[in-house]
């Protein structure tokens, strides 16, 4: 598998592999989706990374690095939207993505990264400890708007 920051050609592969993601529909191709699509690929602070088997996307993660104050002005970097195709999980791919994530957090010197996840199926919890996040340092709390 290949691991590289996502390309401009790379959004139906993502949006396909998305689907299986919390049953997100492809949406209907619109103006609107593919103004989004140009300003995150502009945004040097998000980054999606993919892992691409045979050119197709099987694994994803999105890192975004968030500028800070504290912790001597050191960005952090916040992790969502962690995924593989169903037909390729239990490969290492999920583990491959969130290393590349780390490795970008590290070149830009953040102090610390988040990942929130919304499974509570164990073998995930168990696959996110595994990958060195814990859960005992801090509470979340989501405010859905």
């Amino acid at each position: 598998m290949k691991i590289r920051e996502a390309r401009s050609t790379d959004l139906d592969g993502l949006l396909q592999l998305y689907t299986q993601l919390h049953e997100n529909p492809v949406p209907k191709s619109k103006d609107s989706l593919l103004t989004l699509w140009d300003r995150i690929l502009r945004d040097k602070q998000h980054h999606i990374i993919v892992g691409v088997e045979n050119g197709i996307i099987v694994s994803s993660c999105v890192i975004i690095i968030i500028p800070n104050l504290t912790h001597n002005q050191q960005p952090y970097g916040l992790v969502e939207n962690v995924i593989t195709d169903e037909a390729h999980r239990r490969n290492g791919y999920a583990s491959a993505v969130l290393n590349y994530a780390k490795e970008l957090a590290l070149s830009e010197h953040c102090y610390k990264i988040m990942l929130l996840t919304g499974s509570k199926e164990k073998h995930t919890l168990n696959f996110y400890k595994k990958s060195r996040y814990n859960s005992d340092d801090r509470t979340a709390f989501i405010q859905w708007l």
